[in-house]
């Protein structure tokens, strides 16, 4: 009888787990979100713009140093017309030119070697030409990647695309 009134006992089993796995996986995540994050940040360059009115182009402007400047305007049928300097005041007068290592690229260069020389007068010896590449309406892609392409094998570091037209810009893109 004294059998009858022992409870039965199962056996109890071991309720540790293992978390080393999930330590891992969790720490893999943290560090692929970690990377992902970084590289998702837009890595872009502050570019300021002088807020300048057509009527008087250098009232209130405080423009960067035209020497260094050069414009590309780009249109339809590969046209190219560059200048140096300002509309309002160039440095060397628009003039058009033609893709490739006798026309955009020999004009770079030959643009980049004088900025080179003056900014070394000046104490900068590392300022090369700020290029403002201006594609217009009519102009195609492939002639914007052709320009970047001239911009990367002339060694110019610093340049911009913009779509602003003046009205001078303007009357230089409609000249035949």
């Amino acid at each position: 009888m004294n059998n009858l009134r022992q409870k039965v006992r199962s056996k109890k089993l071991s309720s540790r787990v293992d978390l080393t796995a999930m330590v891992s996986v969790s720490f893999l995540l943290i560090i692929f979100f970690m990377v992902v994050g970084e590289l998702s940040k837009p890595k872009v360059m502050d570019l300021s713009i002088p807020s300048c009115t057509e009527e008087h182009p250098f009232a209130g402007c405080s423009h960067s140093d035209e020497n260094r400047t050069i414009t590309i305007l780009l249109d339809d049928n590969n046209k190219i017309i560059i200048y140096s300097g300002l509309i309002y005041a160039p440095i060397e007068t628009p003039k058009q030119v033609q893709y490739g290592k006798n026309g955009i690229r020999k004009e770079l260069f030959e643009r980049n070697k004088k900025v080179l020389q003056y900014s070394a007068a000046l104490g900068r010896p590392e300022r090369g030409v700020t290029a403002i590449i201006k594609p217009s309406k009519n102009s195609n892609y492939g002639n914007l990647v052709d320009i970047l392409d001239e911009i990367r094998i002339t060694n110019i570091n610093s340049y911009s695309i913009v779509d602003y037209y003046t009205s001078e810009e303007k009357k230089l893109l409609a000249a035949k």
